[in-house]
Parts: C-alpha cells; sequence; structure tokens
C-alpha cells in the first residue's frame, strides 16, 4: 500500500522539489495551497495530475482538518510560511500569524484528527541569527534577528512542545540557506541569477542589491528535501541541522554567476541600495550538520559553484525561451 504524504507550501521551491522525490518514491502525493483567482503553479505545473491539490490555510485550522480527512496522511510535511526574510519587518503580524501560529494550528488539527501521522517542521538556520556559536548544531542557543526569525523559532519550540507533551511523532529541520533554480524572484539569489543572465542577453544593465559582504551557508533545495524525508522516516523523532559547514559571500556568489556568462569585473553592474539593507543585519550563518551525517547519512551532494552555475544557465535558458517565442 502506498505511502500518503501531505505537503503544506507545495507550491513553493522546497515544496515542489519534496513532492519530486516522494513520487519518485511512489508515494500518493497532496500539496495544500491557499485559495486565489490565479494559481500560482509556476514550480508545479509539472506535477498537475500526478499530486492531488487541496485548499487550506495555516491562519484557518478548520481548513487544515479537512485537508487531513481528505488526505489521510502517513507524513505532513509543512513548509508553508511568509517566507521572505526582508518582508518580515512590513508584515511582522502577518508573519508571525502564519509562519508562527500556522504551526499551532496544524499541531492541533493532527491532534483533532486523532490518528497517528508524522510530522516535519521547517525550522531556519534564521533563527541562530546572531551566532552564538560558529558553526551553529543543534543545541546552540537561539537569537534571532527579524521577525521570521523569532516565529520560525515559536514553530520549532511548540512542534517540540507537542511532541514531549502528546508523544506525536514531530521533528524540526533546522535548515541552512538553500537555493535552486526555482527559488522565488524576491530572493537574493535567484535576483543575481536572473540578473546576470538578463546582463549577459543585452536585457538590463544592473543588479540593485543590498548589503553584498554578508555570509551564509549555501546548499542545494533538491538535497535538502531529502533530509526531511530521512528525518519522517527513523525509529525516533529528532531535531537536526542541516548545511553544507560551508559559507561564501554574496560577493562570491556574484563572482560565480558572472563567470559563468564569461564577465570577470562585474562591480559596474552592481548598484547599492539602502532600502535592501535589512533593520539588523545577520552577518554570517554556518551550520554544522554531522549529527544528521551520522544518524541519517545524509550528507550534501552539490557544491556553492554547481548550484549558482546551474540557477543562471536555468535563467539564461528561460529568457531565452521567452524572447525567441
Amino acid at each position: 500500500m502506498k505511502k500518503r504524504a501531505l505537503i503544506t507550501g507545495i507550491n513553493g521551491m522546497d515544496g515542489s522539489h519534496l513532492a519530486d522525490l516522494l513520487l519518485e518514491k511512489d508515494y500518493e502525493v497532496f500539496g495544500m495551497e491557499r485559495r486565489s483567482s490565479v494559481k500560482n503553479r509556476t514550480n508545479t505545473g509539472h506535477l498537475e495530475g500526478d499530486v492531488s491539490f487541496l485548499i487550506g490555510d495555516l491562519t484557518d485550522q478548520n481548513s487544515l482538518l479537512r485537508c487531513l480527512e481528505a488526505s489521510r496522511p502517513d507524513e505532513v510535511y509543512n513548509l508553508a510560511s511568509q517566507s521572505f526574510v526582508g518582508e518580515s519587518w512590513n508584515t511582522p503580524e502577518q508573519t508571525s500569524d502564519v509562519t508562527g501560529l500556522g504551526v499551532l494550528r496544524m499541531l492541533e488539527a493532527m491532534r483533532a484528527y486523532d490518528r497517528p501521522v508524522k510530522f516535519y517542521q521547517a525550522s531556519s538556520s534564521e533563527m541562530f541569527g546572531r551566532m552564538i556559536e560558529n558553526p551553529a548544531t543543534e543545541t546552540t542557543p537561539f537569537y534571532p534577528r527579524s521577525p521570521y526569525g523569532v516565529s520560525k523559532l515559536y514553530g520549532h519550540w511548540i512542534t517540540k512542545n507537542y511532541r514531549e507533551s502528546y508523544g506525536m511523532y514531530a521533528c524540526s529541520g533546522i535548515l541552512f540557506n538553500h537555493e535552486s533554480e526555482r527559488r522565488g524572484l524576491e530572493f537574493v539569489t535567484r535576483k543575481i541569477s536572473d540578473g546576470v543572465a538578463r546582463i549577459h542577453l543585452g536585457l538590463s544593465d544592473s543588479i540593485s542589491l543590498g548589503n553584498i559582504e554578508s555570509k551564509r551557508d549555501w546548499g542545494y533545495a533538491p538535497d535538502y528535501v531529502e533530509a526531511m524525508w530521512l528525518m519522517l522516516n527513523q525509529d525516533r523523532p529528532d531535531d537536526y541541522v542541516i548545511s553544507t559547514g560551508e559559507t561564501h559571500s554574496i560577493k562570491d556568489f556574484l563572482n560565480v554567476a558572472f563567470n559563468e556568462v564569461g564577465i570577470t569585473g562585474w562591480s559596474d553592474y552592481i548598484k547599492i541600495d539602502p532600502k535592501f539593507f535589512r533593520p539588523a543585519e545577520i552577518d554570517v550563518l554556518k551550520g554544522d550538520s554531522s549529527k544528521a551525517k551520522k544518524n541519517l547519512g545524509w550528507e550534501p551532494k552539490t557544491r556553492f559553484n554547481d548550484l549558482v552555475k546551474k540557477m543562471v544557465k536555468n535563467d539564461v535558458s528561460q529568457l531565452k525561451g521567452k524572447w525567441s517565442s
């Protein structure tokens, strides 16, 4: 009998890659999406016919219970959130409601459903914020530096609390930055890869960015969704840091991206705009995923340079297709 999985936020980068993985593993996959007049299935158009889409919203607990009843899942992957860190200062209440309290609503819906279901919560390296330890492990103290990070921390702790209070199989993956060709254009990595592609094709002459000195631990999203699946297929639930253990600056990202299109001196193409600086900056994020390697047998497969090159090649190809059609 096929396993059944419900993915919230299926139309996002991680959700679409996770759906690909679970279908390869012969799961029956259900994807939760919010009701809207126009469906945003840029990342999941190829899944139509293979995935059952359900209407649900993390701000409406009854809709979550209906999604559980419709999908009858063995596993729930909660990937939905207000996921753009910069936006969380503009909409802190909405971010807290969706990204924080939304986790509580899903856990409560699962309790009301009254059938054993394994639960994965998408925690974030943004919870570490001003890093107390470098690199960060599962026991490193948290110090979030944005409304998004604070909201993710609530979701992380309420997941742990429900695991300990009700014996639920509930775990959190503390994922460090990870990207892919499906990343939204508002995120700095995709903004760079798309901008470089446009400059290469003569469609633009600059990219406006904020702090290009900040450093992150960047991995490849398809590698990271495998870690999510591994977490829900252990004998006991636990929380794991998922990272590469390497840091690269946004300058490094720019170097690789521009080199991919044959441009070595990129400074003239970059405009620094104060509006893209965060009210509270995070200078560096770096993780130690030794526990995941030991207990899950997980390691990242894709190196930083290869990740950046994949994104630039994809954007060049996409833009060429648009302008030639």
